[in-house]
């Protein structure tokens, strides 16, 4: 009877309350808002945002009740008492601030150990959902990799006195080196991180020299120590060995576990120098190194201040466009936004300018306080796109999406070049430069997830250069430009890009490593053992080798166990040749490549195959071919769908079949001439896989 009597109050409650829709806020904020927070400790949850704060002791509205309810960001991990602490920046002067950052080989525990970071500090609440805090991307979570750097500010207390901790968590493929060396130019040391059982792999090296090339004190600490094949001693020695660095006291931790992690931060602030000493009464000047698009807030900037102070209320100007802007909002990641009004000198932190276009982003900018105009700090060296793709909409109605997702995209990604270009087989698109193949296909990924694009990614090619006998240097990102026919009379040379391979492999498969590096046209320039069982070898190798399958092919042949990186190493010459797609005579400038004159044959049979299981038959033959110049390469024959014309004829003399036949097969001759083949948006995907 009781539970009658709950369930009718319950359903008269609700009843009234459609009734009366505004009685449902007739009462403070707060007390919707208390109820986001019911859950228990290892759930995720809506932490109390600034807009739960900011409504906590109004009257609610629909409006504020739904925005502080739904469009409070959510996070992936427990927040802890860094919620509410009192931040006050003018407390840290640069002898109390460290700015560092972990590199390392990818899968090497650079996440993970960010994780323990932040909640020894109290950054966030100790708890078991705690993984890839900072990887707040779905492709990063999904691939277990990290794409994009990240920034954390953390407050730790040494020996009495409370330190400015800001943390910055690279990625550690070769294909997002340009994000590693743009983080490494606002920190002052590293924290180079290496597997205590894999040991030094070809990421480790290029971090390493990324960072000593930048001067930045580095830290050698040994992670996955508690794994049963650790050798903790021979990795220590391999690291004296490659890098010269003391390794008599290397902190040896497991991330995973927290085993030892308490230490780092003390070695930290003992080892890292404090960021140069600058004035707050001298002008502003501030480094934009990194920036993202919000879509509520428009482009969220990360500075590094080098002098003066940056403060909400200022207004600011660029050095590279002139333009000026209002500082709307300054603060730190704390691991999310949390405003703080100012910035002093040596500290880095995000500031909102309400910047209209992402275009007016430019990394490696200076600003400057209105009427205090400054000298223009260095920047960075734009990064040089390795490979180029072509993208396209799979609907020419979704051309003016894809070109805003793009956009914004790129200004979450400084080193993609981003071109329009049109196809006669695909239609409007985009010509995009990219680091490499991994960091495509990341960006193809994003594009889909993000603002669900749906694209067409053409095949990936590098920059060629062709000098013409005048003179005149054309670079080739896009195999329509290459020079045919009558033009190739006036080119002099063709050259293509070269890189330095770094290959770290168990000796053990290091015959099957030199043949594979042999077959695709590469040069041996060093072989060297860095221990016992572990060999290092470099080659120069064409990039377009590169692009494809090489690097699946390095790890199958070597079970997973070897390690790649390379860096782009010029030009030389090269006998290279267009290799034209033609269905019914007619090229197809969508699959069309740039190949080398000795594998152009293997590569036409290949690819005419292949197109003959994925094109669709027609009610007339489809001839198949690929072509260098006029030379024929590789031809196939995708027969026409016929009707049997002859099933009415029951008898009689074999001339009415005969003559039936003639004349269907006459039909079909001009049904050729007028008829169009049409590859279908399956058949382009299908080609551009591997």
């Amino acid at each position: 009877m009781a539970t009658a009597r709950r369930l009718a109050a319950s359903h008269l409650s609700a009843q009234s309350a459609v009734n009366r829709p505004w009685s449902l806020f007739a009462r403070p904020a707060s007390v919707w808002l208390s109820r986001c927070n019911p859950l228990p400790k290892a759930t995720s949850c809506r932490p109390k945002s600034t807009t739960a704060r900011h409504f906590q002791s109004q009257a609610a509205t629909p409006a504020t009740v739904f925005n502080a309810l739904h469009l409070a960001p959510t996070r992936n991990y427990s927040t802890g008492r860094a919620e509410e602490l009192d931040i006050n920046l003018a407390d840290f002067p640069p002898e109390r601030i460290r700015n560092f950052s972990i590199i390392a080989h990818i899968d090497h525990g650079k996440s993970t150990l960010a994780d323990r970071l932040l909640e020894i500090t109290g950054t966030i609440r100790k708890d078991r959902t705690n993984k890839q805090v900072l990887d707040k991307l779905k492709v990063e979570r999904e691939r277990g990799i990290t794409v994009k750097a990240q920034t954390v500010s953390m407050f730790h207390t040494y020996k009495g006195e409370q330190y400015l901790l800001n943390l910055i968590d690279t990625p550690g493929h070769v294909d997002f080196s340009y994000e590693v060396s743009r983080s490494l130019s606002a920190c002052q040391g590293a924290l180079l991180l290496v597997d205590a059982s894999q040991g030094i792999q070809a990421q480790t090296v290029a971090n390493f020299y990324l960072a000593f090339g930048q001067d930045l004190e580095i830290v050698p600490i040994l992670n996955k120590v508690d794994l049963p094949a650790a050798d903790p001693d021979r990795i220590a020695r391999q690291i004296e060995t490659a890098f010269e660095l003391p390794t008599d006291n290397i902190l040896k931790i497991s991330a995973k576990t927290g085993l030892g992690c308490d230490a780092i931060l003390d070695r930290v602030i003992e080892a890292i120098p404090p960021p140069t000493k600058g004035d707050t009464t001298t002008p502003l000047r501030a480094l934009l190194f990194d920036s993202w698009y919000d879509t509520y807030l428009g482009v969220i900037c990360l500075f590094s201040v080098l002098d003066g102070r940056l403060k909400k209320g200022d207004k600011v100007l660029s050095c590279h466009s002139d333009r000026k802007y209002d500082v709307l909002d300054v603060g730190i990641m704390h691991p999310e936004q949390r405003s703080t009004g100012v910035l002093f000198p040596g500290q880095v932190g995000y500031a909102i300018l309400g910047m209209k276009s992402t275009s007016e982003a430019h990394i490696g900018d200076t600003f400057y306080l209105l009427g205090n105009k400054v000298e223009a700090l260095p920047g960075f060296q734009p990064a040089k796109p390795m490979v180029f793709s072509g993208v396209f909409p799979v609907s020419a109605d979704e051309f003016p999406k894809l070109n805003d997702s793009i956009s914004k995209l790129a200004i979450n990604d400084a080193s993609v070049t981003v071109a329009k270009e049109t196809s006669s087989s695909l239609g409007q698109g985009f010509r995009l430069g990219f680091l490499g193949t991994l960091h495509m296909d990341v960006f193809r990924q994003r594009l889909e997830q993000e603002y669900e694009a749906n694209v067409i990614c053409t095949a990936p090619t590098v920059p060629f250069k062709v000098t013409y006998k005048d003179g005149t240097v054309h670079h080739i990102r896009n195999p329509a430009e290459f020079p045919e026919g009558p033009m190739l009379t006036k080119v002099d040379n063709v050259e293509e890009p070269t890189i330095n391979a770094t290959i770290l492999t168990p000796d053990v498969y290091l015959g099957p490593i030199l043949e594979l590096c042999n077959s695709r046209r590469g040069q041996e320039t060093e072989l060297t053992y860095i221990d016992d069982t572990r060999v290092m070898i470099k080659y120069i190798l064409p990039m377009t080798e590169v692009v494809t399958d090489f690097y699946d092919r390095l790890k199958s042949i070597s079970s997973g166990f070897a390690s790649f990186d390379y860096e782009e190493a010029g030009y030389v010459d090269a006998d290279l040749v267009k290799l034209n797609v033609l269905l019914n005579s007619k090229p197809v400038d969508a699959l069309a490549s740039i190949q080398h004159r000795s594998s152009a044959e293997m590569t036409a049979r290949q690819t005419v195959a292949k197109l003959k299981d994925v094109l669709d038959r027609q009610l007339y033959e489809i001839v198949i071919q690929c072509a260098v110049g006029g030379k024929i390469m590789a031809r196939e024959t995708l027969a026409a769908m016929r009707k049997n014309v002859t099933a009415k004829c029951y008898g009689g003399d074999v001339t009415r079949k005969l003559k039936l036949l003639e004349k269907q097969k006459k039909g079909k001759a001009r049904m050729k001439m007028v008829g169009n083949v049409e590859i279908s948006q399956e058949a382009f995907l299908t080609m551009m896989k591997k």
